[in-house]
């Protein structure tokens, strides 16, 4: 769903909690907004929370050269970047290899996807690569070809060697 959508709802649930607040000074009457409902726009704030801070780090980083065992701005390779990407935002430590790191956390399917979710992939050229899940079919990552990059997990390439998803975080 667009961010501008979700925005909007937002405003909307909001603003209706306020009107129900101040209309009800005399009188008690039920919310007009179900607890689904809130506990969905809740969600949906701290997703697009973990999508923000993790694209604030990632501008940090965007464009810095694949380098395979590399682990600084002069070159990174795709696990080291993960590693650097949950330390910096999540205060998490994760394992050096996407080896190590694929055995972390909850299996999760590629519908259950949300921001900060690990996903990891088989490609042809290499063993195993490993981006970090954003939101709208977009995941960061240390591209062999691009660097640091954002790329699209459905597009055909990223698709056909989709090879499983981790969740390490809460879920939001």
């Amino acid at each position: 769903m667009p961010r501008s959508i979700i925005s909007f709802f937002l405003i909307m649930i909001v603003g209706a909690m306020i009107l129900n607040t101040v209309s009800c000074t005399a009188k008690k009457i039920q919310p007009s907004i179900d607890s689904d409902d809130l506990q969905q726009a809740r969600r949906h704030t701290n997703a697009d929370g973990r999508e923000k801070r993790i694209l604030d780090e990632y501008k940090q980083w965007q464009g810095t050269h694949h380098k395979m065992g590399g682990s600084g701005r002069r070159g990174v390779d795709c696990s080291w970047f993960v590693k650097e990407i949950y330390r910096d935002v999540f205060n998490i430590d994760l394992p050096r290899t996407t080896k190590a790191q694929v055995k972390l956390g909850k299996p999760i399917s590629f519908k259950e996807l949300q921001p900060g979710d690990l996903v990891f992939f088989k490609p042809p050229t290499y063993a195993r690569h490993v981006g970090i899940y954003l939101s709208q079919s977009e995941f960061v990552h240390a591209s062999k070809t691009k660097g640091v990059t954002i790329s699209k997990i459905d597009a055909h390439y990223w698709r056909e060697c989709f090879w499983t998803a981790r969740r390490i975080l809460p879920a939001p």
